[in-house]
């Protein structure tokens, strides 16, 4: 499943798509999707969105909101996993390579030098990839420090808000960098946060950022 800010999206066991919700931009035009394994949805506060779908033969299709050419992904080939941020949208190839498009005002497309990529996030301006040793790299806006994840270590599954980020570690804590002002970054004491669930998004690439408002 996928949230956007005004839209539900599910992907059916028979590899079709079903949605709800404000249709305003085309976002839930999704009922001729045919063998999609993952879904994600991009999102804001105003509304704006589209609906991305990952087909099981590596190619991506997207519907919805395409101001900044988020929805441009029909030459993409060879994607595993895919995520949406608001105004973009970002696919991790085979090979671990990563590729993005839509709005890179902050930066938060420029991920063409990302390796050894194994699961993506989207923030609201924000990218972030988990690579194979562990570690961690993210690249847009950082007015809050979400991009500060140089040295996090042993991370196994990631995930994006609007402004920050998380970490599951591989013992089952989690570390946080970003905006606290809600104490969204208090996780400090979390243990045994269970890693199978996470895991299974991240293949999918279903796991990703619920951006709720637009600088």
């Amino acid at each position: 499943m996928a949230a956007g800010y005004r839209h539900s999206v599910a992907l059916k066991s028979d590899g079709t798509v079903v949605a709800v919700g404000d249709d305003r931009y085309g976002q839930c035009r999704v009922g001729d999707w045919r063998d999609i394994v993952a879904v994600a949805a991009g999102n804001g506060h105003t509304g704006n969105a589209h609906t991305v779908g990952l087909r099981s033969k590596g190619t991506v299709v997207a519907v919805g909101w395409n101001k900044h050419g988020q929805c441009d992904v029909e030459d993409w080939s060879d994607i595993v996993a895919v995520a949406a941020g608001w105004r973009r949208t970002v696919g991790i190839r085979s090979d671990g390579t990563v590729v993005a498009v839509g709005r890179n005002n902050d930066g938060q497309c420029d991920v063409g030098g990302w390796r050894e990529i194994t699961a993506i996030a989207a923030g609201s301006h924000h990218t972030v990839g988990l690579r194979a040793d562990g570690t961690v790299v993210a690249a847009g806006w950082n007015e809050y420090g979400q991009c500060d994840v140089d040295d996090w270590r042993d991370v196994v599954a990631i995930a994006a808000g609007c402004v920050h980020t998380l970490g599951l570690r591989a013992d089952g804590t989690v570390v946080a960098a970003g905006d606290n002002r809600f104490s969204q970054c208090h996780v400090g004491d979390w243990r045994d946060i269970r890693f199978p669930e996470l895991r299974a998004h991240h293949r999918t690439g279903a796991l990703g950022s619920d951006p709720l408002e637009a600088r």
